[in-house]
């Protein structure tokens, strides 16, 4: 568990999530503009969790030595992730429902912002269409929900480490802080 209670562990693991979120947003990037695979209503939505996560590990980083903004970071993280996987999930499910209940297409998001109020567009971004069952891609067997299923199921267990392993006393950091040394 020194992995996530030494400032230097935890500087670790908020770097590892860092570069994690950077690498899986830029290869979200790359497969919308290098090879044109258009990003379903949940896939966007996922991509706000994963910049939660980004934003939160990079926070964790810099506040290393703060104990009250590592579990507050770790909260939001631990939010962030939790989040994604609930829409990862339920991409996940769309993907796997018989071809009859599936539900229709939509009009699509450009659409949706123009004639739509804010909250129903926040509605529809979460709930998802027809477009988020269709599997465009896959990687050892696994669409890009699944991967992103998992991703976020490890983004949760990691920031729910780090959020109950956050020194809660002065003293603890301090014996932290002389164990890294």
């Amino acid at each position: 568990m020194a992995l996530f209670s030494a400032p230097s562990g935890r500087r670790l693991v908020w770097l590892a999530g860092l570069v994690a979120t950077v690498a899986l947003l830029s290869y979200g990037y790359y497969l919308q503009y290098v090879k044109y695979l258009d990003p379903c209503p949940l896939c966007i939505t996922q991509r706000m969790f994963y910049m939660v996560v980004g934003v939160a590990s990079l926070a964790g980083l810099v506040a290393i030595r703060h104990r009250l903004w590592q579990r507050l970071v770790a909260g939001v993280a631990t939010l962030g992730a939790a989040g994604g996987a609930a829409v990862a999930g339920r991409q996940v499910w769309l993907q796997h429902l018989p071809p009859d209940q599936v539900p229709e297409c939509g009009l699509g998001l450009q659409y949706w912002l123009q004639t739509e109020s804010p909250f129903r567009v926040l509605t529809l971004l979460f709930k998802g269409d027809g477009n988020c069952a269709e599997v465009q891609w896959t990687f050892l067997g696994l669409s890009i929900g699944e991967w992103s299923l998992i991703w976020f199921l490890g983004f949760l267990a990691v920031s729910l480490a780090l959020f109950f392993s956050a020194p809660t006393s002065r003293s603890s950091s301090l014996k932290a802080a002389a164990s890294d040394r």
